[in-house]
């Protein structure tokens, strides 16, 4: 879609005037540890106690003709329950049909997870992007301090960009940023080294290396790490994730204007190498669309379900009131359920955005799915009080936990069947099970429409990239349900795991 490559070429043009290894390398490396007390003197943080006291009890504020967020989650559910029961009274014949064939309470079990729920799902999220007005991003006088974490694990080929791009950030307050090195076996460390003095930091800005010797996992480096921050605000990011220059700021100001129980602000991830192969671009949509609505709307009833660990901000308390991040295949969902246990509200900053490496091989896709329906499962194991909670995120905690049956469903039955209809069998994929694409279709428009527009205030274009379009409309959803089943059973029966962000 987008790129900030003249960032990247300006940094590394400035590192390529130093020779690695060179004297001059050694001069500047030196200077810069001599500078550092200075600079970390200048980034006190203006924000005190007082402040975030203020913030926290502040009233919320809201326009005029205001629709409350409860009165919009409930017209968006009476729709999606008109929905879904005039396609049950369409389905009559076909739950007949296959009731014959099997026994009605296994028709109705079949079809719920292929037609009904996914007509609900469609036509909730329809309704709900249609009310969706997003709260007005205001600006402050004063920015409070933001201790940056990037978490590596031999990420020397791509480290150097990212740090190129966070040294270019706008941002008003003092800005730490850690590059925690846990127990790389490549040249990560030394490229940080090699990479910090070369770098035009802004006067409130400082960066530094933590090198740990042993490699214990994401979210034991991160633990480790969080003890020396600094700042309240606590933004993570992935070592391959690049942010645009207003990233920061305008993260931290959503956080600043959502609601003052807001704990935690999940960014905009958006690919960043979709030109690179056929997967990648079909990447592209997934984040620009799937992705960005489901954020959109989760944070609309005042619950994101993942602050991702790609791009996202929280309050460092909160995340020391659940105990840090949770030592899981999915650290960052897992943190973000224990938040959302806590009763802590999530936000999403739509307009932050950072772009980021997606894999570019099938293998790496599949992984990568597979390690994010592992992390659901742990979620669900560890915070399952989170499906009795009265709060409207409720509904989406229990909207997860339909994914699996769903998922199994899709792949043993729906899937032989929709082969079976190519020659004339519609026992299980008949005209019926096309009721969805409208919805779907629908919910596409209005979501690539909702998207659109913020690019254009942002300055951005939309790249036509019309064939990952084709492909993930029509077939990105036959891929994705065997893989959710792959790392579901995965979870289940235990199987070993690993470092890994992509």
């Amino acid at each position: 879609m987008f790129e900030d490559r003249d960032l990247i070429r300006k940094g590394r043009e400035r590192a390529g005037k130093v020779p690695f290894e060179s004297p001059e390398l050694r001069a500047l490396q030196e200077e810069w540890r001599r500078t550092a007390t200075a600079r970390r003197n200048r980034a006190d943080d203006p924000w005190t106690e007082d402040d975030w006291a203020r913030h926290d009890s502040r009233p919320h504020r809201r326009t005029h003709l205001y629709l409350t967020v409860h009165t919009k989650f409930a017209i968006a559910l009476f729709l999606a329950a008109a929905w879904t029961t005039l396609s049950v009274w369409l389905a009559r014949p076909w739950l007949h049909d296959l009731g014959q064939l099997t026994h009605p309470a296994v028709a109705f079990a079949i079809i719920s997870a292929i037609a009904f729920i996914p007509g609900f799902m469609f036509a909730f999220m329809l309704a709900s992007l249609l009310l969706d007005r997003r709260p007005a991003r205001r600006h402050f006088g004063k920015y409070p301090g933001v201790t940056m974490l990037i978490p590596a694990y031999n990420e020397e080929a791509v480290l150097g960009d990212t740090l190129h791009c966070v040294a270019g950030l706008h941002y008003d307050g003092p800005l730490e940023v850690l590059i925690v090195n846990d127990g790389s076996t490549d040249g990560t460390a030394l490229r940080v080294s090699e990479t910090i003095p070369t770098l035009d930091l802004p006067g409130n800005m400082s960066m530094r290396l933590v090198d740990f010797a042993e490699n214990r996992g994401k979210a034991a480096a991160l633990n480790r790490v969080l003890e020396q921050a600094r700042h309240e605000v606590i933004c993570t990011i992935d070592a391959d994730s690049r942010p645009r220059p207003e990233a920061l700021r305008q993260i931290v100001e959503r956080m600043l204007s959502d609601p003052p129980n807001t704990q935690a602000v999940a960014g905009e991830v958006l690919v960043g190498n979709s030109r690179d192969t056929f997967v990648t671009r079909i990447q592209e949509w997934d984040y620009f669309h799937g992705i960005a609505a489901v954020k959109r709307i989760q944070s609309m009833y005042h619950g994101t379900l993942v602050a991702q660990g790609a791009f996202s901000i929280y309050r460092k308390s909160a995340i020391e009131s659940v105990g840090g991040w949770p030592e899981t295949v999915g650290e960052d969902i897992a943190l973000t359920w224990a938040m959302l246990e806590k009763g802590y509200r999530i936000g999403y900053a739509e307009d932050a955005i950072v772009w980021t490496v997606v894999p570019r091989t099938l293998g790496q896709f599949l992984r990568q799915r597979k390690r994010w329906a592992r992390g659901m499962i742990e979620a669900l194991e560890m915070y399952e009080g989170l499906l009795f909670k009265p709060r409207m995120t409720t509904l989406f905690i229990w909207w997860n936990l339909l994914f699996l049956p769903m998922d199994v469903i899709f792949t043993f039955v729906f899937i032989p069947g929709l082969i079976a209809a190519l020659f004339g069998i519609y026992w299980i994929a008949g005209p019926m099970t096309l009721a969805v694409l409208p919805l779907g279709a629908l919910s596409n428009i209005v979501i690539f429409e909702i998207q659109q527009h913020m690019f254009r205030r942002q300055g951005l274009k939309v790249r036509r990239n019309y064939a990952g379009l084709m492909f993930y409309a029509l077939f990105y959803s036959l891929m994705m349900q065997p893989i959710g089943v792959w790392g579901y059973a995965s979870e289940l029966l235990r199987q070993r795991r690993s470092w890994e962000t992509k």
